[in-house]
């Protein structure tokens, strides 16, 4: 009987090893280096590629098949890659490829990577005291085991509104709200939010890791064993891409360079975008109209509340007879009348865009039998059980005929951009409609990517159609989605609780190569608390995108149903974003060639400063603005952490030293916002809409400090053009030193003609300057044609107007 367990017990361990074995890359067996300088490894087990896509990036790739899938995805926007140089240096134990950045070595039995800086530090390495350290494959799932410094921090993964710092965290990314407590009384899980989940981190040990997957993948970031995090996905192939800083910024732009770089949406987008449910909502649909889109920026226009973008939200079209609310028949609803002259009407508002909200799905109206049409034409995704509702968006034909035979019908009307909504409900069940979408195994690795092909579609379609920059209004997304912007965070109740998971939602979407997000100021459904509404407003006119739409029937989210303070902060802070367009649309355009967000959690400017890992509440806009949001109900002080520098309370011009937390005042009308010190903050003159007038003189608003510079970007707004160059830049630089502050406003370089500009320069400084000198000629302080004056901290200069001449200006003491 014991020799028969000896017997059990020796052959249950070889099967344990067998199984092992089969699921590891196992030894390497050998190498050849192919002519697009791709390296590729024999191993026991399975193939290994390595390819520098730079100097800085490199891709690596897994397959126990014998064979790679063919380079076609949605997700990465670039696979002709220049050839890197890199040099072969091997041992009888490693092999190791080195870029003039990077070297990646391979331990050859078991295969296992380490990636080293050029001094040769290790920045990266499989686990080695794991049994699954490095590549594996069990059944479905592959993924990869790697060591964990004690000191580094994970930030990244989408649009996730539970933690900013993944350390010793597990989560799994699949878009979806989640199924968690029912929204109906509004208690929405934050654990399981994921309408945008994206899978890729940046660490503070100075690289990023880019998981080319669509399948649902799972991350353990050190919660199971703080000495190793994880990553695996329910199928596929294993691919992934390492991306060397070590700088934050420099990750996203590779990162960016691989899934795509934002292009700019027009410049009006920078203004405020308001949502209607055009007088109804759910259960109100009879009390939609025509009318009442076009009296609502009628009020908008009357108070001198800037406005530039609407879209009508679902009820504007006819609910079908098989997907209900959760379908889009294309086929407007009986209760508006003349909708062209509805268009007409908005349009002479002095409107830019208007758009409409659509569903992914098919539907018969009254009139219309798209759905019938569609599926014998057999454009619709093919399910179980019927010959299926959505639109296959990865098809180019489906495509076409969405567009010719649904879209067209309310485009030639005047429509100019979709709200893109529900396209979570591909592959599983849907949050609003309780439609379950296709399913089965090829459906799995289609689901993510199907947020993807849905924003894609009509945001190309309407580029061509619109001749114009296009734009895409979208709540669901994964890699790669910032190339059809914009995101907005979802259907988040009008309540304090879920107001600072949202700003952890920008904070942690722009870390993942998004930066054109926003969300539904004031919370979506439920009557919102006036002081919640005035707070949410703040934080939403200096977001990226500034969005106003909610439901409350029959009050909705506008200014002036929250009483006469209300709308007037809301009209304060609306007019304050106007004024900061020229900077907003700067930092649009490095967004665009770099891929920094607009909006910045604080670790991608200051990665090494452990005090910012978690602060989920306070946020750079662009360079120089820090925003701080109160999300305290009642709340008359906040705490406020200054990171390294010198920064300023915009508000009061005090001077504070930074690395030190201050508690400062934030009466109702005043959300708390510091500048850095050096700061060049271009603003312009409030208009009511984009392109009301010629902006012909822009206000430099100076904080000296140092060495600094701005550069000031300009191109026509809203053409394709400034793709082949058509646009300029203005190098603005401060220089302080030993009581000598120099301003020079350097001529434009580049191929758009900014013409003839006026600027207004204010100096904020406490320095008792004596002398100042515009141009090399010497001009009295204190008068004179200059306008020169100095008043509560602030000394405003106008040079003369120049026709793309260097101004030069100098103060001394």
């Amino acid at each position: 009987m014991k020799s028969y367990r000896v017997i059990f017990t020796i052959f249950t361990l070889l099967s344990v090893f067998f199984s092992y074995s089969q699921r590891m890359v196992g030894n390497l067996l050998s190498y050849r280096i192919q002519e697009d300088h791709v390296v590729h490894i024999n191993g026991e087990n399975a193939q290994f590629q390595i390819k520098f896509c730079s100097p800085t990036i490199v891709r690596f790739r897994t397959s126990w098949k014998g064979k790679f899938s063919e380079e076609k995805s949605l997700l990465v926007n670039k696979y002709n890659w220049p050839k890197v140089p890199f040099e072969v240096l091997e041992s009888d134990e490693t092999l190791t490829f080195k870029s003039d950045s990077l070297q990646v070595r391979i331990l050859k039995n078991p295969l296992r990577i380490s990636i080293l800086d050029i001094e040769g530090s290790i920045i990266s390495s499989d686990a080695v005291n794991s049994s699954k350290g490095g590549a594996y494959k069990l059944d479905e799932l592959i993924g990869v085991q790697k060591s964990m410094f004690p000191e580094e921090h994970f930030f990244g993964f989408g649009e996730r509104m539970d933690f900013l710092d993944r350390k010793g965290k597990r989560l799994r990314l699949d878009v979806g709200r989640g199924m968690g407590k029912p929204h109906i009384i509004g208690a929405y899980n934050v654990l399981e939010a994921n309408y945008a989940p994206v899978p890729f981190f940046m660490s503070t040990k100075g690289y990023g890791i880019f998981f080319h997957t669509a399948y649902p993948s799972i991350w353990d970031m050190g919660m199971r064993n703080p000495q190793i995090y994880s990553f695996e996905a329910e199928g596929g192939e294993l691919e992934y891409y390492f991306i060397y800083g070590p700088e934050f910024s420099k990750i996203l732009d590779g990162y960016t360079s691989i899934t795509g770089k934002s292009p700019l949406l027009p410049k009006f987008a920078l203004g405020l975008h308001v949502g209607t449910y055009s007088g109804g909502t759910w259960g109100h649909e009879e009390q939609t109209s025509a009318n009442y889109p076009v009296a609502l920026v009628e009020q908008f226009r009357d108070l001198e509340i800037p406005i530039d973008v609407l879209h009508l939200d679902s009820t504007w079209r006819m609910f079908g007879e098989n997907g209900g609310s959760g379908a889009t028949t294309f086929e407007w609803r009986e209760t508006f009348q003349n909708t062209e002259a509805m268009f007409d009407s908005l349009y002479d508002l002095n409107l830019n865009m208007v758009g409409l909200h659509v569903r992914p799905r098919f539907d018969n109206g009254n009139k219309l039998k798209l759905l019938d049409e569609a599926r014998d034409a057999g454009h619709v995704y093919p399910e179980e059980k019927n010959p299926g509702e959505f639109v296959n968006f990865f098809n180019e034909e489906s495509v076409d005929w969405w567009w010719e035979n649904g879209a067209m019908r309310v485009v030639e009307e005047g429509v100019m951009f979709f709200k893109t909504d529900e396209g979570s409900a591909f592959g599983r069940k849907a949050n609003e409609s309780n439609k379950t979408g296709p399913q089965g195994k090829d459906i799995k690795a289609l689901h993510n990517l199907f947020p993807v092909a849905y924003a894609k579609a009509p945001f190309e379609k309407f580029e061509q159609h619109n001749n114009m920059r296009g734009m895409n209004h979208t709540r669901e997304g994964y890699a790669g989605i910032q190339r059809y912007p914009f995101i907005w965070a979802g259907d988040w109740p009008s309540e304090w609780q879920y107001f600072e998971p949202v700003i952890k939602a920008g904070l942690n979407i722009g870390m993942s190569g998004v930066g054109y997000w926003s969300h539904n100021m004031g919370g979506f459904e439920h009557v919102a608390d006036p002081e919640l509404y005035i707070r949410w407003c703040q934080f939403g006119m200096l977001s990226p995108i500034a969005h106003l739409f909610g439901m409350e029937h029959p009050n909705y989210k506008e200014p002036w149903n929250y009483g006469e303070e209300a709308q007037e902060i809301f009209k304060k802070y609306d007019r304050l974003r106007y004024s900061l367009i020229p900077y907003l649309y700067s930092y649009s355009y490095e967004m665009h060639k770099t891929g920094m967000p607009l909006m910045r959690a604080l670790v991608l400017n200051y990665q090494d400063d452990p005090n910012v890992y978690n602060l989920s509440d306070q946020y750079l806009l662009g360079e120089s603005l820090m925003i701080c949001p109160v999300t305290t109900k009642g709340a008359k002080t906040r705490v406020v952490y200054l990171p390294e520098g010198k920064w300023i309370n915009y508000w009061t011009g005090e001077k504070f030293d930074g690395q030190q937390y201050l508690n400062v005042l934030c009466p109702l009308e005043e959300m708390p916002i510091f500048v850095k010190a050096g700061a060049i903050i271009p603003t312009q003159e409030v208009v009511n809409y984009v392109g009301e007038r010629k902006i012909n003189q822009t206000k430099l608003d100076i904080y000296p400090e140092g060495s600094s510079y701005f550069q000031l970007y300009d191109d026509d707004g809203r053409s394709l053009e400034y793709q082949d160059g058509h646009f300029s830049t203005t190098k603005i630089e401060s220089i302080k030193e030993n009581g000598y502050l120099k301003v020079l406003i350097n001529a434009s370089e580049g191929k758009y003609n900014v013409g003839a500009r006026n600027y207004v320069v204010k100096i904020h400084s406490e320095e008792n300057y004596k002398k100042l000198s515009i141009n090399g000629k010497e001009v009295e302080i204190s008068k004179g044609e200059m306008i020169n004056f100095k008043q509560e901290g602030i000394l405003k200069i106008k040079p003369p107007q120049t026709n793309n001449e260097t101004i030069e200006i100098i103060l001394k003491r």
